[in-house]
């Protein structure tokens, strides 16, 4: 999407650099607006919004694969099927807002559904909500959030043109990372908005967001870099393309990596060329 020329000065003014096909050698960077970097500095052992040096997973994403759990499976029987939801948007949203299916509930203030445009082309999926998402029930509200929003601007994707979700609608306590059992039973309300949504293409951001989605168990050096896909779960002869990436809470923590998240959104917009 080509940005008009007082775009490209407001992104500018902010910090947010202009999507553009550079030479391989040139290094494209993604920066906070200096409001949001002077807010990073926070007091030792404070939680904030998925930057919590202990307790987040998201923050703490690394290309490495975690312990396998070793809690009980859940029957198939006992899993949410698509077919059983709401075929359309508001019944959708108001079943996911009281749904009970897992411990999550006791613990959310509140449901976080998706938020931006519902029939966008593209469709982010990340990990599950942390504090600030729970308590204003949007996801990528927090730091991450808006730093993600900046990598969205930068290739000229408005927060508002794309569709964003979690693979967990309620937030684990301490910001651990999901259960197996609970994103199994949260899964049938993200094929759905995947079904409704219908995306040309959808970045993981995040090792367990990708690994949910495309169901593997590979770490995320493996995921990424290459295309994958899953089959839309309406249009079943279709498949819908796959982009793995690192989670913005990541880059946070660490932004050497910064680069390799440019190089996925050229590879997605590659493919959504071919």
């Amino acid at each position: 999407m080509p940005l008009s020329e007082r775009q490209k000065q407001y992104l500018d003014l902010m910090g947010i650099p202009v999507y553009t096909e550079r030479a391989e050698e040139e290094k494209q960077d993604f920066e906070l607006p200096p409001q949001v970097k002077s807010s990073q500095k926070k007091s030792p052992g404070k939680s904030d919004d998925n930057l919590s040096p202990v307790n987040d997973s998201q923050a703490r994403e690394a290309p490495t694969v975690t312990p396998a759990e070793t809690e009980t499976s859940v029957s198939v029987h006992e899993i949410l099927k698509r077919s059983d939801l709401p075929q359309e948007w508001s019944g959708l949203i108001d079943h996911v807002s009281n749904c009970e299916r897992c411990d999550l509930h006791k613990t959310r203030t509140q449901t976080v559904f998706g938020v931006g445009d519902s029939n966008a082309d593209w469709m982010i999926i990340g990990e599950a909500p942390g504090i600030e998402e729970d308590k204003q029930g949007e996801p990528f509200v927090g730091q991450a959030g808006q730093l993600l929003t900046v990598i969205l601007e930068s290739i000229g994707l408005g927060r508002d043109k794309v569709y964003i979700a979690n693979t967990l609608k309620c937030r684990p306590p301490g910001n651990r990372d999901p259960k197996k059992s609970e994103a199994a039973q949260c899964r049938a309300y993200l094929e759905q908005q995947i079904a409704l949504v219908d995306p040309k293409i959808i970045i993981c951001v995040g090792r367990i967001a990708s690994q949910n989605v495309l169901q593997v168990e590979d770490p995320i050096s493996r995921m990424r870099g290459k295309p994958h896909s899953i089959q839309h779960p309406v249009k079943l002869e279709k498949d819908i393309p796959v982009i793995v990436t690192y989670h913005p809470a990541y880059l946070l923590r660490s932004p050497s990596q910064k680069r390799k998240v440019w190089d996925d959104l050229k590879l997605a917009f590659s493919v959504l060329k071919a």
